[in-house]
């Protein structure tokens, strides 16, 4: 077990590699009453097609299907297992991204039993044809759920106007027609290509002890049998570099209009600490453009272009990344016309170095405040390590921001052919 020790927060991660490949971290927290462990596969909704474990050709699953396996982990032969955990006093979930499925609990007492509960119900699945079936219509039902909701409309419209092939347009969940084509078949082949301890993190944060809580880590391990971790070779389609469509309306039963620029990046791979800085970056540079102190803001709002619902959103992945910004607007012409004119606007005159130095200031601020929550570390932490980075990175990387960094970010955010605009307006009448 490695002991790691990240002096500038304070803070101190214990680690090891297991003989199966799974990757375990812990990090004590003295004074913390709650304990929170995440068990994080490399697998989201994107990854649809691939070379299943065992195989040389690669296969295309139906959209959705990672999430669809996700809830079926919950259901075993015995029971559900929500309940073993309540008898546990412990909280359960689990989500699924565009790129990781995540198993998590939280808990303030019997911490070993439940930790075994999560390592064992991940690790051994239970699928079923009547179960499937059963699955389907409760998917379908949060499926149209998500679709009658507007907000996950218009972020899911305005990705789907970046992109023209890449599968992060399609909604994580998949559609009722996808589904449909998911069997207990395709969940275990997808299980045992991508659910291998070596394409796998768990983190654990809280009350611990190092020593013992990695003990029980691996006798829990060793009494399983795993094959030899191998590769997974995932495809991705060659996405073209403008976006699809560069406007479009789209009419919803809602009262006020929303509006969202998105803005599509094409930075090539990044990884390690070099995605961390790019990421801080990013964000530096949005919050200086957009935040609720920027002038921009004031502006906007003085004028009624936006309201409190106003923000943006930035996400950086291995074979994706894109900007968006915007929200609820009387104007919603308006407020496009000048989240975009903002933008060219900053791209020629620059920022300053007193916005720069007050907005890294306020984002470390942020960040050390977060390290009070032991869901904030572990969510973050489990991201960052299958980026091959640290969580702990992000004071190095916001220190070593220049100027010039900001400036280069802007300046790419100011390109035409990258930029489109969805809106949801109101159904008339």
């Amino acid at each position: 077990m490695e002991k790691i020790e990240f002096k500038q927060v304070n803070e101190t991660v214990y680690q090891e590699r297991l003989e199966n490949g799974l990757r375990v971290f812990l990090l004590p927290k003295k004074g913390f009453s709650k304990t929170f462990a995440i068990f994080t596969t490399n697998y989201g909704s994107i990854d649809n097609t691939f070379v299943p474990l065992g195989e040389t050709e690669m296969t295309h699953v139906p959209d959705g299907i990672a999430h669809f396996l996700e809830h079926k982990m919950f259901e075993k032969e015995d029971g559900d297992v929500f309940f073993k955990f309540g008898e546990k006093g412990a909280f359960t979930n689990a989500f699924t991204s565009f790129t990781r499925t995540a198993y998590l609990f939280s808990g303030t007492s019997h911490i070993p039993e439940n930790l075994e509960t999560l390592l064992d119900f991940v690790q051994e699945p239970y699928f079923t044809k009547e179960t499937v079936e059963k699955e389907k219509g409760i998917i379908g039902q949060e499926i149209r759920m998500y679709e009658d909701d507007a907000d996950f409309r218009a972020y899911f419209g305005v990705i789907e106007n970046m992109y023209k092939d890449h599968p992060v347009k399609i909604d994580i969940a998949g559609t009722v027609e996808s589904i449909s084509e998911i069997d207990k078949d395709l969940l275990y082949l997808c299980y045992h290509t991508f659910y291998h301890p070596s394409n796998m993190v768990l983190f654990v944060v809280g009350q611990l002890d190092p020593e013992t809580t990695m003990a029980d880590i691996r006798a829990n391990q060793s009494k399983k049998t795993f094959e030899k971790p191998k590769e997974i070779k995932r495809a991705f389609p060659n996405e073209q570099e403008e976006v699809a469509i560069k406007t479009r309306e789209v009419k919803f039963p809602i009262q006020i209009p929303k509006v969202l620029v998105g803005i599509k990046e094409n930075i090539g791979l990044l990884r390690g600490f070099d995605a961390v800085k790019h990421e801080m970056t990013a964000d530096i540079a949005l919050e200086i453009l957009f935040g609720t102190t920027s002038d921009n803001y004031l502006t906007f709002y003085n004028e009624g272009i936006i309201d409190d619902t106003f923000g943006f959103d930035y996400s950086l992945q291995d074979s994706f990344s894109f900007v968006i910004i915007g929200g609820d607007s009387v104007k919603p012409d308006v407020q496009s016309e000048a989240i975009q004119n903002a933008i060219l606007k900053s791209a020629e005159v620059g920022i300053s170095n007193e916005e720069l130095e007050l907005v890294k200031r306020k984002k470390m601020g942020q960040f050390l405040r977060s390290l009070n929550s032991p869901e904030f570390i572990a969510n973050q932490f489990s991201q960052y390590i299958l980026e091959d980075a640290s969580l702990f990175d992000i004071p190095k990387a916001t220190q070593q921001i220049t100027k010039e960094d900001v400036d280069r970010f802007i300046k790419s955010l100011a390109k035409d052919d990258k930029i489109t605009t969805f809106k949801l307006l109101p159904e008339e009448n």
